[in-house]
């Protein structure tokens, strides 16, 4: 175990950079930088830029960075990166919120024919999620629908003074119908449902944005619903190692990397073709990929390390799901 690394001042920090080989053109910028945004949230920014140690990576077996930056970093470029994240962000939170509308309203509208309080009905889905009891962890004995459940109520505890809770709480006991349920869901609820979800109820929804099944298309709404979390955590996402992974549709180039998040948003185009096909979002994603990446010296950083192939623009499965 380490003591943890001392307490420096701004200007000390900036320094400390600068000893270690980023070139700093402009130093009071820098600084303020430094000041509005922080040295650890930067820092993401400028690992890559980070000189590797090829003995330790090679008995590692992994790559092992060195606190010295490889020649030509610069933190123009590590705030121009920076920059660019947050575009990415924000266009990501951009498509999620629309899937993630849409996909509740499916969801209810489907589910609400059976029951107008379907998700707490144990009949109207999956036996595996309302009847198997998980085996171990901090929520050993449960169902996955009691686990839900509790998130639920959770999270209508949180919303109670909103009027429409406080409407049904005065005049339906305080139990919610799952068309008005779902507007006090986050992604990551919505996503656990449909996954808990009958089969073919699943198929029904999934069948409407072309996933093959409404496995594949519970496994999707899990990775989107990580790239969800990255974006709206300030996270770095430009080159995020995505844990949460699909796999790569039939028809679809098989050298695409799912660990990347170019492949996801492949899947969010797909998806707003059919809940928006007059949207944007795909021409303002294509010129914030073609025009927005920083231009590093020497090839130290790229584009591609988001999971772009060759030709990307104007082939599969980007091309095939240009809105028209």
């Amino acid at each position: 175990m380490k003591p943890l690394k001392p307490w420096l001042s701004f200007e000390d920090q900036l320094r400390q950079l600068e000893a270690r080989g980023l070139q700093v053109d402009a130093p009071a910028a820098a600084l303020d930088y430094l000041e509005r945004l922080g040295y650890y949230r930067l820092s993401g920014y400028w690992y890559p830029l980070r000189e590797t140690d090829e003995a330790a990576s090679q008995a590692q077996g992994k790559p092992i960075r060195r606190d010295t930056f490889m020649p030509g970093s610069r933190f123009e470029h590590v705030v121009q990166l920076y920059v660019f994240d947050k575009k990415l962000r924000l266009l990501a939170m951009d498509a999620l919120e629309r899937i993630e509308m849409a996909v509740r309203v499916d969801i209810a509208y489907l589910l609400g024919q059976r029951d107008p309080a379907a998700h707490e009905n144990p009949a109207c889905l999956h036996g595996n999620f309302v009847k198997r009891v998980i085996a171990y962890g901090p929520d050993k004995g449960k169902t996955k629908h009691q686990v839900w459940l509790t998130k639920y109520q959770g999270l209508f505890h949180r919303a109670r003074k909103e009027p429409f809770i406080s409407h049904h709480m005065q005049h339906y006991y305080g139990k919610l119908p799952i068309w008005a349920a779902v507007e006090i869901w986050n992604f990551g609820l919505l996503s656990k449902l449909f996954a808990g979800m009958k089969r073919a109820d699943q198929d029904q929804v999934a069948k409407r944005y072309g996933a093959p099944d409404g496995i594949a298309f519970a496994q999707w709404l899990r990775s989107l619903n990580f790239i969800r979390n990255v974006s709206a955590h300030h996270s770095r996402l430009w080159n995020i190692n995505v844990v949460e992974r699909s796999p790569v549709p039939a028809g679809w180039p098989a050298k695409l990397n799912n660990a990347r998040p170019f492949f996801y948003l492949c899947l969010m185009r797909q998806l707003l073709g059919v809940i928006c096909p007059n949207s944007t979002w795909g021409q303002r994603m294509t010129e914030l990929l073609e025009n927005g990446f920083p231009q590093f010296p020497d090839g130290l950083l790229s584009v591609s390390d988001m999971g772009l192939v060759a030709g990307w623009k104007d082939s599969a499965p980007w091309e095939n799901l240009a809105y028209k």
